[in-house]
């Protein structure tokens, strides 16, 4: 059985990062390029195009050191942007 060839990490692709509370807009350059928007129900949203692995288990480290609490990361797939929400606003940078 062949695979496709493909240029992409296996764990490459869309990730949504959701944390409980209002990270400031201070952190905002520390997660670029991702985008960062805040809920209404109190969480911030961190979303956008991780290269591999490695590099997601960097962009983790990062929520780490904002000392809020992961509630769950998500992995959308390889070809879908980020999806926004009406009930999520931009942090501003």
């Amino acid at each position: 059985m062949d695979t496709p060839p493909t240029d992409r990490a296996p764990h490459s692709g869309w990730y949504r990062i959701r944390i409980k509370g209002r990270l400031p807009s201070r952190w905002a350059t520390h997660f670029e390029p991702m985008t960062l928007s805040t809920s209404d129900d109190g969480t911030t949203l961190i979303q956008g195009l991780v290269v591999d692995q490695a590099a997601l288990h960097g962009l983790l480290a990062q929520v780490r050191d904002t000392g809020l609490p992961l509630i769950s990361v998500t992995q959308a797939g390889p070809d879908q942007p980020p999806v926004g929400s009406p009930s999520t606003t931009d942090t501003p940078r």
